[in-house]
């Protein structure tokens, strides 16, 4: 029983990139979890709701990919996206915003951010980006259609 759950795990991330979540709103988190599961190659591994979660699952699964709001309850997505590019093999990091506001985007890539984007406009481009890493790292990906 044990091998077989093993094997299901394992099976289940080969070839995929594993993404983190991370949005203090379950409306958001919802959205960019259907938008990504049409994507073929990518895996939804978890999805936290602040900060101190966020630290927590992407020390467990260590995802490729975090996708992080800047502002939650408690500590901020800011000092989420410091403490995990501080780390070796740190992931690829999206920040999602409703205040895009200069000052945000300067400190988010002082930080270490490779994408910072507005809510209310970011969406698609985050399915291109992902996509994009997807193809990059020789994974298939298919049409929506498929």
């Amino acid at each position: 029983m044990t091998v077989v759950l093993v094997w299901v795990y394992v099976l289940s991330y080969e070839g995929r990139m594993k993404i983190l979540v991370v949005d203090d709103s379950r409306i958001i988190r919802d959205r960019l979890v259907n938008l990504l599961d049409v994507i073929k190659g990518v895996c939804v591994v978890e999805q936290a709701e602040n900060a101190e979660n966020a630290l927590l699952a992407y020390r467990k699964l260590r995802p490729e990919v975090l996708i992080l709001d800047i502002r939650m309850q408690g500590a901020s997505g800011l000092e989420v996206l410091q403490q995990v590019k501080s780390e070796q093999s740190a992931p690829y990091v999206i920040m999602l915003t409703n205040f895009p506001y200069p000052q945000y985007r300067k400190k988010c890539f002082e930080k270490g951010a490779d994408h910072f984007l507005d809510k209310s406009t970011g969406f698609d481009e985050i399915n291109e980006i992902i996509r994009k890493m997807v193809e990059k790292n020789g994974l298939v990906v298919c049409s929506d259609n498929d």
